[in-house]
């Protein structure tokens, strides 16, 4: 009699590495700093891993910006580290505020990220 047991471990562990859909979403800011020119012109560019997802819109005069754009990456893995890089557009050369970056977990999650420079970063992401 031959055990299926093998081909059951073979499916499942299948099953773990298998790619899922991150979907970030409801991206804002609060109390982002001002520089010398005035109030922030925030954006965020967002990675997942190595692969860049891209980056939202600038959203002039404001510290609390709210972002519409969301991302979806059809490659992640649960571990994966997704990271989030806030910047202040400028004339010259956009200033970094704050990275954030959080390990990928299955679900949908909720988190605040406190800014190096000041402010703090809002979002959601499911990963399913």
């Amino acid at each position: 009699m031959v055990s299926n047991f093998p081909v059951a471990l073979l499916v499942l562990c299948a099953l773990s590495l298998a790619q899922a859909q991150l979907r970030l979403f409801n991206l804002r800011a609060s109390e982002l700093p001002s520089n010398l020119l005035g109030t922030a012109d925030g954006y965020v560019k967002v990675f997942c891993g190595a692969t860049s997802l891209g980056k939202t819109a600038v959203r002039k005069d404001t510290a609390n910006p709210w972002w519409e754009e969301e991302f979806n990456y059809f490659h992640a893995l649960e571990n994966d580290e997704m990271t989030l890089e806030v910047y202040d557009n400028d004339l010259l050369f956009d200033d970094l505020v704050g990275v954030c970056q959080r390990q990928l977990q299955p679900g949908t999650h909720q988190h605040d990220c406190f800014l190096k420079k000041g402010g703090t970063l809002h979002y959601s992401y499911t990963l399913g």
